[in-house]
């Protein structure tokens, strides 16, 4: 454990109170630094509690390389601070807070309850009983002229002095628990670098009829195969009442906004039966039908019923779905045009943010000496699966360690003047 000199009387104020946030202070009030955690909404961690409602993925298994490449274009900025706090670092850590966890027949890693629950509640122990301060309902609002932090509290507006700051404040996403992206004003009025924050893991816009939304919305699309450029993968998918969603399409959805962005649309194909070669579905919807309407013969002859039957019927031609040949291409490479991403408030996660190139290597805004930023809110991107929990864990380290560094060094500079 790193210790700070504790003979300088530092504080340091830490905005926002998800993952990043949370192990920013971890770090910091270890190593005896006075912390103060600010969030906006009335009690902390509230994405990272949604975020486990369906099974708590805090991280990867596969190995350490193929989990790199996760983060594509920022990989090169992400890797030093993930060999710093790596997957199985992460583990261990949370091992620390008296949570077991188990890897998933996808490699996934999970508590062994599932639960985020209980792990926000042993972390948020361990960091009250170490000292740190949480000041809930505390929306920052920037910077007054005098440098001190802005907070807009239910007893009016704040004021109030730190040492170093760390800005964890998330992207864009889910405003209703915390993310609301209000930071980013403030940010390019001290002339910080941001790219413009974009939905990440998102669903798109299809635009479906009327008939097939009404019937098939909510249902999942269980073992296809989505093909977009380079992309191939397989997984689920969900219909909803405007297009589609899912973890498949989030794979992918970096790529697909970004086509939407150019070009107005994003054409996927669909592969309905993986499984099954086109030359044995020419073969079986060949067969004579007799009286049978086509929808019961692809039933009985390739077992296609439901949502996938309603899709067929959705995008091609009465022409193309009543010919055998057509059809079983359609099965194997369904065209379907994606008009725009959903909005960015829908999104699990969100693109853009403080750029690396505003920061120093220990995530320091190089114009704003003393103020680090972690988390979402950094320009960075990555698909569902454990990767976006331990890039937020494994900045919101770095950036602790980042403080601890500055503060030592502002230190030692002040001795050395007297």
């Amino acid at each position: 454990m790193r210790l700070f000199d504790k003979s300088v009387s530092s504080t340091v104020a830490i905005i926002g109170g998800g993952p990043a946030g949370l192990m920013a202070a971890d770090v910091l009030c270890h190593a005896g630094v006075k912390v103060n955690l600010y969030d906006a909404m009335p009690s902390v961690g509230r994405k990272f509690l949604m975020a486990g409602k369906g099974g708590l993925n805090i991280s990867h298994a596969e190995a350490f390389e193929t989990f790199l490449s996760r983060y594509a274009e920022r990989r090169g900025n992400l890797e030093p601070l993930l060999k710093q706090f790596p997957p199985d670092a992460l583990r261990a850590w949370v091992q620390s807070l008296g949570i077991d966890t188990f890897v998933g027949s996808s490699g996934r890693v999970f508590p062994t309850d599932m639960k985020a629950a209980p792990l926000l509640r042993a972390w948020l122990h361990r960091l009250r009983l170490a000292g740190v301060a949480f000041h809930v309902r505390h929306r920052w609002l920037g910077w007054a002229d005098n440098d001190l932090l802005r907070f807009a509290t239910p007893q009016g507006e704040q004021l109030i002095k730190a040492d170093a700051v760390v800005l964890a404040l998330g992207g864009g996403s889910w405003a209703r628990l915390g993310s609301t992206g209000a930071w980013v004003e403030s940010l390019q009025q001290r002339g910080v670098e941001i790219a413009p924050l974009k939905p990440a893991n998102c669903g798109f816009d299809v635009g479906w009829s009327e008939h097939f939304s009404s019937r098939f919305a909510g249902q999942p699309l269980k073992s296809v195969s989505l093909s977009f450029e380079k992309f191939c993968q397989r997984g689920d998918l969900v219909v909803t009442e405007t297009g589609l969603e899912g973890g498949l399409i989030y794979a992918a959805s970096a790529l697909l906004r970004e086509s939407c962005a150019a070009t107005d649309a994003a054409v996927i194909y669909l592969d309905l039966m993986p499984d099954k070669a086109l030359s044995l579905l020419i073969d079986n919807l060949s067969q004579p039908r007799g009286k049978a309407s086509m929808a019961n013969h692809l039933r009985k002859r390739v077992g296609i019923t439901g949502v996938k039957a309603g899709l067929l019927r959705e995008i091609l031609t009465a022409d193309a779905f009543n010919n055998p040949t057509k059809l079983a291409h359609a099965i194997k490479s369904l065209p379907i045009k994606l008009l725009a991403p959903r909005p960015i408030d829908e999104a699990i996660s969100t693109a853009g943010g403080v750029t690396f190139e505003a920061m120093n290597e220990n995530l320091m805004i190089r114009d704003l000496a003393g103020v680090f930023c972690a988390g979402e809110m950094l320009d960075w991107e990555a698909p569902t699966g454990g990767y976006l929990l331990t890039a937020c864990f494994a900045s919101g380290r770095a950036a602790g360690e980042g403080v601890l560094t500055w503060l030592q060094k502002d230190s030692d500079e002040n001795t050395k003047k007297y």
